[in-house]
């Protein structure tokens, strides 16, 4: 992972309702929401939480797929494992026993395959 896309990861997730959106998405994993859902769920205005989908979907985070009249969004796992990779890589600096304790830690979450 290049290190513009672990910026735009950040990025998108440094904003607090961001940030509860992509939480509530991963919670609702493998079958996503729909946005009307999330903004309700959220409490947020629709129009407001899709321009925060939008810098989600941007920055890779977000996937959507439309079904019928809605769109259901879903957590991009696979991009988040790679933000992490990304951090881990770059903080051990070749030294892989610096970071063993964290790596160790995230090995018990699974890895589940992107679906759209």
């Amino acid at each position: 992972m290049e290190t513009l896309k672990a910026i735009a990861s950040f990025g998108a997730l440094s904003q607090e309702t961001r940030l509860e959106a992509f939480r509530l998405l991963i919670r609702h994993e493998p079958d996503g929401l729909p946005a009307g859902e999330i903004a309700r769920q959220l409490g947020v205005p629709h129009n407001t939480m899709s321009a925060h989908l939008s810098v989600l979907t941007r920055a890779g985070l977000v996937l959507s797929q439309r079904q019928s009249r809605s769109i259901i969004y879903r957590a991009n796992l696979s991009r988040m494992q790679e933000t992490i990779r990304f951090l881990i890589n770059d903080c051990c600096a070749g030294h892989p026993q610096v970071c063993e304790p964290l790596t160790s830690a995230l090995i018990a979450c699974p890895a589940q395959p992107d679906k759209l």
